[in-house]
């Protein structure tokens, strides 16, 4: 009913995704309570995620390998497979009476648990998507990409999909993410132009609600303390979905209001909320321009990208981790006689092999090979980290020669097993891709102190208060995890400082995309780790010295927070006003934004099938041009310049196809023009506002004369001409 009120028409398609993430969530629960089952909702939430994960991958797998093809039946198909194995070895387990793991119930609590987190995740994804509602339009930043992807992908029934911006070649980026978009969108028979927003907006819902469970579980295991354990998870959930830097806090808030106390200069400096993700190297201006963005600016953007989507699958990664340490801490540790026993050793590494916990994180991590493969990286130091403690647990009790020898090598055995089945489980993406990466190097250029201290001495001091905390009051139940989290975090701050990662992006840009990836997920890990770390500096009430510090860093944290209402109300307007909410069409701008094309566009959405090469005139990144292909899919011979730069690393046969693009539209030698047609499959031509713009020469007679005009606008001129001979 709420959702209706709020989101009007929106309000259906909402309620079919989210009926649709319920049952995805049971398809994949007996799973998620056998390997959560120390949390008191048995990994309700997370399951939901799994859902998506094990469904989605299994279509993927068939529509990569040409097996089954990218439909809703096939779809269905696959979340019907997920579900049969999930309750088929749940139920072939309770047979067997293992314990524990199968003796699930429908407890009192576990309704009350689950209902709590249920009502956590539809408020913020029902909130996050009537925000999103007051700018729905898939235009601007790399929107055109995001977008176009999905459509693309909407239209093919086999993986990966035709890149759109380079006619002829497939998809040559990490498009696990907007993947993962269109398969709830065929999943749900719904349509691209509302579920662009409804996927970033669950992803926030996700993004809140899962920390939220996480460290809620964490609290309850040092202190079963109900209050302090929601407050936990609810400083969690605001940590790594709401929260900003202390440069909004400092720059945004404080100066401004000292400022004005004193009546001193205001200056020609003005905030505005991505500032806050591009200050070291911007200001003052620089030759060190770095990205160090964070999970609530990317909701309030609006873009889907590789590293947003993929945040789901992190926070669930992030508690299989947790699940898997507290399992082993609870766990009896091996006592035996190993000199000698072969078979002690056989029966440890057979146990190595099937540990479902390390199965599972092998599968997720190999998912981020094409999600994200800078979370792939992350993630496997991350949670390679727990498996090593997890191992230094089961083998504590051992003879000391025996437990080092024991722990080392099931290890590393750990690490090439994972390493092995992740690569495998990737096989159908890295068989058809082209890495981007040439090599990793030194850092030539350092962030000033001030400039790092101001953005990451937050999270930095409270890690190390923290730290304190754990080494003079004793470790709590949930600390090791806590510790895990801190130093992955501390890591991947001081990594970009050190090392970068060589991409096209050189000179001073060179250290951007290697600290926009690095820190985005130290920002993650911080969020969850904050709201563990206060409630666990608060429960000791030893030192006062620490206390202060930690009500300082507290105070902090909560300024932070409240980076999304100055960003919602920058970026959405006057959201606390329904008359203006515009609802979650993605391409309802095209009217307003791109009048001229608005109906010719539309008229290929509605018309044309397959994935036929539609030829448009090519321009910059981050440009007005390639509306045509981002809007429909459909592929054209030259996109974004230097995304497909980027993706392919080659300009010469950029430039070529540039200068081909302009001869068809410019030249008067007819059988170049049809030459050029043939080489590229060329179907149909556009030409609107942005070729006149780009063209002065254009020959509409030539081309005229080379097809015939399927739509026409009459008052802008506007027309589509399918081409009689392009041999298709």
């Amino acid at each position: 009913m709420s959702a209706q009120v709020l989101l009007k028409e929106d309000g259906k398609v909402f309620a079919v995704w989210w009926l649709t993430i319920l049952v995805l969530g049971w398809c994949s629960f007996p799973l998620c309570q056998y390997l959560f089952s120390g949390f008191r909702d048995r990994g309700y939430l997370v399951a939901k995620i799994f859902g998506i994960a094990g469904a989605g991958f299994l279509m993927w797998l068939g529509a990569s390998t040409g097996i089954v093809p990218f439909t809703h039946v096939g779809c269905l198909v696959s979340t019907g497979v997920l579900a049969a194995v999930c309750w088929g070895v749940w139920i072939a387990l309770k047979k067997q009476k293992i314990k524990d793991k199968t003796s699930w119930k429908f407890t009192t609590e576990w309704y009350q648990t689950v209902l709590d987190d249920e009502l956590v995740f539809i408020l913020f994804f029902l909130l996050w998507t009537y925000v999103a509602g007051f700018r729905p339009a898939a235009y601007g930043t790399e929107k055109f990409m995001d977008y176009g992807f999905m459509m693309a992908m909407m239209r093919s029934t086999t993986l990966p999909a035709k890149d759109l911006w380079y006619a002829g070649a497939k998809i040559n980026y990490y498009y696990g993410g907007q993947y993962f978009a269109v398969f709830l969108t065929k999943l749900t028979n719904t349509q691209v132009a509302q579920t662009y927003n409804l996927m970033r907006t669950l992803v926030a819902g996700f993004c809140f609600s899962v920390p939220f469970a996480l460290v809620r579980q964490m609290v309850l295991d040092s202190w079963k303390r109900e209050k302090p354990a929601l407050l936990g998870g609810a400083l969690a959930g605001a940590g790594v979905s709401l929260a900003g830097n202390m440069h909004y806090v400092v720059i945004g808030k404080l100066l401004p209001w000292i400022r004005e106390i004193f009546h001193l200069p205001k200056g020609d400096y003005t905030y505005w909320f991505p500032n806050s993700t591009r200050y070291i190297g911007y200001y003052p201006a620089g030759n060190d321009k770095t990205i160090h963005e964070f999970p609530s600016y990317s909701f309030v953007l609006g873009d889907l990208h590789a590293h947003v989507v993929n945040l789901m699958f992190v926070v669930a990664l992030t508690s299989l981790v947790y699940a898997m340490m507290q399992h082993y801490s609870g766990k009896n540790a091996l006592q035996a006689e190993v000199t000698g026993n072969r078979n002690f050793y056989k029966n440890q590494v057979a146990a190595a092999l099937t540990d479902p916990y390390v199965l599972v994180f092998a599968f997720l991590i190999g998912m981020f090979h094409w999600t994200n493969y800078w979370d792939f990286v992350i993630y496997y130091v991350m949670g390679g980290m727990g498996v090593i403690w997890c191992n230094c647990q089961n083998y504590k009790e051992l003879e000391k020669p025996h437990r080092m020898r024991m722990t080392m090598g099931i290890s590393l055995l750990h690490a090439v097993w994972v390493f092995l089945l992740a690569n495998i489980a990737a096989l159908p993406f890295t068989l058809q891709f082209q890495s981007m990466v040439s090599e990793v190097a030194l850092a030539q250029n350092h962030s000033r102190p001030y400039q790092y201290w101001l953005i990451w001495g937050l999270p930095a001091i409270g890690t190390v208060l923290f730290f304190w905390c754990v080494k003079r009051e004793g470790a709590k139940k949930a600390d090791a995890f806590g510790v895990l989290l801190g130093i992955s975090a501390l890591g991947l701050i001081v990594i970009p400082e050190i090392v970068y990662v060589r991409d096209i992006y050189e000179k001073e840009y060179a250290r951007s995309n290697t600290m926009f990836k690095l820190t985005y997920q130290a920002f993650a890990m911080f969020g969850i780790l904050f709201g563990y770390a206060l409630i666990r500096l608060w429960m000791e009430k030893r030192h006062v010295i620490r206390k202060i510090l930690t009500s300082v860093v507290f105070a902090c944290f909560v300024g932070c927070c409240f980076y999304t209402v100055t960003a919602v109300h920058a970026w959405f307007g006057q959201v606390w006003n329904p008359a203006q909410y515009q609802g979650l069409d993605a391409t309802a701008y095209l009217e307003t934004t791109f009048p001229e094309d608005a109906a010719a566009i539309r008229w290929l959405n509605e018309h044309v099938t397959g994935d036929p090469v539609v030829l448009e005139a090519n321009g910059d990144s981050y440009s007005d041009y390639e509306r045509v292909s981002a809007m429909t899919g459909l592929p054209t011979v030259l996109g974004w310049y230097v995304h497909e730069w980027l993706w392919r690393g080659d300009t010469g046969a950029l430039n070529e196809r540039a200068q081909e693009v302009e001869a068809i539209y410019t030249s008067t030698n007819q059988e170049e023009v049809k030459k050029l047609l043939k080489k590229y499959q060329v179907r149909y031509i556009f030409v609107g506002a942005r070729e006149r713009e780009k063209y002065a020469a254009l020959n509409e007679s030539m081309l005229q004369s080379l097809g015939n005009i399927v739509f026409s606008d009459e008052q802008s001129q506007t027309y589509v001409l399918q081409v009689a001979f392009s041999g298709q």
